[in-house]
């Protein structure tokens, strides 16, 4: 590998303070969850203010239930990430060691897991308020890139979920003793820091699309759509990544390299593509199913 970029020599943890003999502390990981939640939290409440941009000129929530669905959405995240990660990705060893699935902070976390978590409890709440929820759907996905960005930016700096081996000159070389495992390359491995790429498309892209229909196209007048774009444009995001990602250490073998769950050799699917594709059809449906509601 002719050129590449050094790790950055960034701690994971802002900073450690001890009480009563444990020390607590602070990761990016956590802040990113921290801060995306609130700057989420902060583009819905931006645009419940603005009547004009929802159907009928009525926004589907008030301030006050948008506050109290921010809870059963944090519940959501943690449970369905967690559990996400654990029946995707190493069932096998969570059976045999199921007190592990309790250590969050240990690590180990599904965004398709907690994607289902956060559906699941809004269903139950807007169920329960009598919220319509196509249109509270949406006011939640406005935001959502945001936290996704600065949780891959989080992965960057903890120096995981890094991606394939690559000679491209912005290569990162991670120091993880598993991202020097390159076969075949001499020398330093370099990889794709495929956690920015993610940041970029499932963030910034994302982010800049969704806002762009919803406050200069009237999306938020069609009931669904918004959220329809997000599901199928993360999905879209995710799977493209997929290329460049590192697969699971369970997944690889001699025979498999690549990690593919469905195929072998140079072609087949990640279990990340496997999750995603069920995503961008449902996106599109929604989409589809949004619009032929207000036509009809």
């Amino acid at each position: 590998m002719q050129a590449a970029i050094p790790f950055p020599d960034i701690s994971p943890e802002l900073f450690t303070i001890t009480v009563f003999g444990i020390d607590l502390a602070l990761r990016w990981y956590a802040l990113a969850y921290i801060v995306g939640i609130l700057v989420a939290w902060r583009i819905s409440l931006h645009a419940l203010a603005r009547p004009a941009l929802w159907q009928g000129d009525t926004p589907p929530m008030t301030r006050a239930q948008v506050e109290d669905l921010l809870t059963w959405i944090i519940i959501g995240i943690v449970l369905g990430g967690r559990l996400g990660f654990v029946l995707f990705y190493q069932p096998a060893y969570y059976l045999q060691n199921p007190a592990e699935i309790l250590k969050v902070w240990q690590g180990g976390m599904a965004f398709h897991g907690g994607f289902l978590g956060v559906v699941l409890a809004g269903w139950l709440y807007t169920r329960a308020q009598g919220i319509p929820r196509l249109a509270a759907g949406d006011a939640i996905a406005l935001g959502v890139p945001v936290g996704l960005m600065l949780g891959r930016i989080a992965n960057f700096i903890n120096g995981e979920l890094w991606g394939r081996p690559t000679d491209l000159p912005w290569g990162v070389i991670f120091p993880h003793p598993l991202a020097q495992d390159c076969p075949g390359v001499a020398g330093l491995c370099a990889r794709h820091p495929s956690q920015l790429y993610e940041a970029f498309l499932e963030g910034v892209v994302l982010l800049g699309l969704i806002l762009w229909l919803a406050y200069r196209r009237g999306a938020l007048k069609v009931p669904g759509q918004i959220t329809g774009v997000f599901i199928a444009g993360y999905g879209l995001a995710r799977f493209v990544v997929e290329y460049f990602r590192q697969a699971d250490a369970q997944f690889i073998t001699d025979g498999n390299p690549l990690g593919f769950v469905i195929g072998s050799g140079q072609i087949g699917l990640t279990m990340g593509q496997i999750l995603s594709l069920p995503m961008v059809a449902v996106g599109i449906g929604l989409i589809l199913y949004a619009r032929a509601r207000v036509r009809g």
